[in-house]
Formats: C-alpha cells, sequence, structure tokens
C-alpha cells in the first residue's frame, strides 16, 4: 500500500486514505481483549499468532485475570454453609495465598491439554471440561461469548426493499407492513 511514482494521483489519495483509515482502526482495536480470547479458545491457545516474546506476556495477563475473579467467586456464599472466602482463609490462613496455589495451577492444568481441532466448538470443549478448567471456564465463556447477529433483521430489510420499489413508492406504511407479514407467511407455508 505504499505509494509509488508510477501511481496515477488517485491511487496515492486512496492509498493514503487507506492506510490513514486502517491505522485508526488499529488504535481504536482491543488487543488485549482479542490475545485473552485467542489464549482461552482450545484450537488457538498456543498463540502462534503472536510473537513468541509475547505469548508469555498473554499467559501472564490471564492469571492476573484469574486471580481478580478468584476473590470475587470466593466471597459468594453457598446455599448450605459459609462464604468460601471465609472456608479458604480458615484451610490456607491467608486469602492472597489461596488465590496464588489455585490460579497457577489452573493455568497450567490448561496449558498442558492438547489443542482441539479446528472444526470443533470451544464453547462444547468448555462445557464438557468446566468441571476441570472450573475457573477459567467462567471466564471462557464471557470472551468466547457468541455475537449476536442481526439476520433476521436484515432479510426484513432486503425483504421490504423488494416490495418497495420505483412503482410501489406510494404504498402506505400500513400496506408495506401488511405485505412483509403477507411474504413471510408465505415463507412459512412454504417451509412447512
Amino acid at each position: 500500500m505504499e505509494a509509488c511514482d508510477e501511481d496515477p494521483a488517485y491511487v496515492v489519495r486512496f492509498k493514503t486514505k487507506f492506510k490513514e483509515d486502517l491505522a485508526s482502526r488499529q488504535e481504536k482495536l482491543n488487543n488485549a481483549w482479542l490475545q485473552i480470547a485467542t489464549v482461552l479458545d482450545p484450537r488457538f491457545k498456543d498463540l502462534k499468532c503472536l510473537p513468541k516474546t509475547d505469548r508469555e506476556e498473554v499467559w501472564t495477563t490471564l492469571e492476573g485475570m484469574l486471580q481478580q475473579e478468584s476473590p470475587r467467586r470466593s466471597s459468594q456464599t453457598h446455599d448450605d454453609g459459609p462464604p468460601r472466602k471465609i472456608i479458604s482463609l480458615l484451610q490456607m490462613g491467608s486469602d492472597s495465598e489461596s488465590v496464588d496455589e489455585e490460579v497457577q495451577p489452573a493455568v497450567q492444568r490448561y496449558r498442558a491439554e492438547p489443542t482441539i481441532k479446528l472444526e470443533d466448538c470451544p464453547l462444547r470443549w468448555w462445557a464438557s471440561h468446566s468441571g476441570a478448567h472450573e475457573k477459567l471456564a467462567s471466564l471462557a465463556h464471557k470472551y468466547l461469548a457468541t455475537p449476536a447477529t442481526t439476520v433476521h433483521c436484515e432479510r426484513l430489510f432486503s425483504v421490504a426493499g423488494h416490495i418497495v420499489n420505483k412503482k410501489r413508492s406510494a404504498l402506505l406504511s400500513e400496506n408495506v407492513n401488511k405485505l412483509v407479514c403477507l411474504s413471510n407467511g408465505l415463507k412459512d407455508d412454504e417451509a412447512q
């Protein structure tokens, strides 16, 4: 995308604007979030997409996140007894000790797991391994959540666009609504 002497003026302007736009998007990109999501995806946890020098930093960040999550979870109460934090303090003597002793082995166990195939679903993997990796599983569900889709909404706009064209531009909004509903009803009948 570097401009060269042979490029016409409009190509140089395009390349310059494209690079500026790409740079502005890169600044807004939340790389830390993407790295944590990548490390929590059992298909890509080897972090081959990152330079080797940056990989260990991502694992350290994950351990830090687990340490922040653990006190919150340990202070929650069970239905059948005292809060976990109190039990943890009684057993271990110190809250910070118990967190450190819980977090590092949890991350090491997860790192020791083999990566899964690209075709496999990471959320299913976490569901089946949530017992072995309880603390990491909650983070994985948070970071690997499936984004909402707008497919249905886009389909409605498409149908409405086919109904309201130049020849039908005088249709009342109520009639457009009725035609869209009829169109959806007809598609449902055809599917059955």
